[in-house]
């Protein structure tokens, strides 16, 4: 039996206990060849080699100043590296690596025949274990069963990342037979784990550092030189950055767009406060915002411009961020 997409947007207390949800805003970019690791390791923050066949990496990709392209979860799958992230900043990250990709014994590309799905949930393991004879876990990551690629993202909530053909991500959805949400819920999980999310607007715009990648394991100070290296090392080891990623909700009646203006409260005045990367707002008002703020103690009261009576608070994030230079 094939469950319904369930199209209401309901808060992260209204989820039910297990769930699935489509991808559908996720895609990857695929490097293979002679020099695959070689040539990746110089483009991307985070330690490329360390991504064995059952690893999963976080990372960025930056241009020659050191802002991000990219935000990604980099896994093998046979023998080829993926770059798994939202379509909506892929461009300009698979543009530049191409650019200098020329010069090495690599292929780049877009993986479009493969789709993505989501499991999540208490039960989450109990579920995958009826469909497949091993699933990852902390110490591995990345399993590969058959055609098929499970990720383990662990969290607040546990997640799993289904990697598969189209045909065979349908096959497994109508086995497992859980409620199905569309991608929004995806984000609003990514919002609530601090996990930054880039789109076409917000790409090239940030260092890693003003997106949290030094408290998510996403940077290596060690590996050598990459792109944009002079600048992510400045910020790191000078102090530099004062900026950083931040979770926050509010309860509203009106929709929130993407162009509203965060205000924090200075004196009597309102003045901006930052930039709103991503938010999901649920059916009953209930908003998660994802924003880079200045990150220098308590953070001040705060509203949305076009929403002057809203109030906007912080929420804790589930990893300790350290100022940058006791990081």
């Amino acid at each position: 039996m094939t469950m319904t997409k369930i199209t209401e947007l309901p808060s992260l207390t209204q989820l039910p206990k297990n769930f699935l949800i489509e991808l559908s805003a996720l895609s990857a970019i695929s490097l293979s060849g002679e020099e695959q690791s070689q040539y990746l390791q110089g483009q991307v923050t985070c330690d490329v080699l360390s991504c064995g066949e059952n690893n999963l990496v976080t990372g960025s990709h930056c241009d020659a100043k050191g802002k991000v392209y990219s935000v990604f979860r980099l896994f093998n799958r046979n023998g080829d590296h993926l770059l798994l992230q939202p379509k909506s900043c892929i461009e300009a990250s698979l543009n530049a690596l191409k650019k200098f990709g020329v010069f090495a014994k690599v292929t780049i590309q877009l993986s479009d025949e493969l789709h993505y799905l989501a499991l999540v949930g208490e039960q989450a393991k109990e579920l995958l274990a009826h469909q497949f004879s091993e699933i990852p876990d902390n110490k591995k990551p990345v399993i590969q069963v058959g055609s098929t690629s499970l990720l383990f993202l662990p969290a607040q909530q546990n997640r799993y990342i289904i990697v598969d053909t189209l045909s065979n991500i349908q096959n497994i959805k109508a086995s497992l037979s859980l409620p199905t949400y569309e991608h929004a819920i995806w984000d609003l999980l990514e919002i609530n784990e601090g996990f930054p999310l880039l789109n076409k607007s917000t790409s090239g715009q940030y260092v890693p550092q003003m997106l949290n990648l030094q408290a998510i394991d996403g940077i290596s100070f060690t590996k050598g030189c990459y792109m944009g290296q002079e600048t992510v090392a400045r910020m790191q080891y000078l102090g530099k950055n004062k900026r950083a990623l931040f979770s926050l909700v509010s309860q509203q009646s009106k929709a929130l767009h993407a162009d509203d203006i965060l205000e924090k409260k200075l004196g009597e005045n309102w003045r901006k406060a930052g930039d709103i990367l991503a938010y999901y707002q649920a059916d009953d008002g209930y908003c998660a915002i994802q924003a880079v703020l200045v990150n220098d103690g308590d953070l001040p009261l705060m509203r949305l411009s076009s929403q002057p009576n809203v109030t906007i608070v912080s929420k804790d994030l589930p990893y300790t961020l350290l100022p940058v230079e006791q990081s």
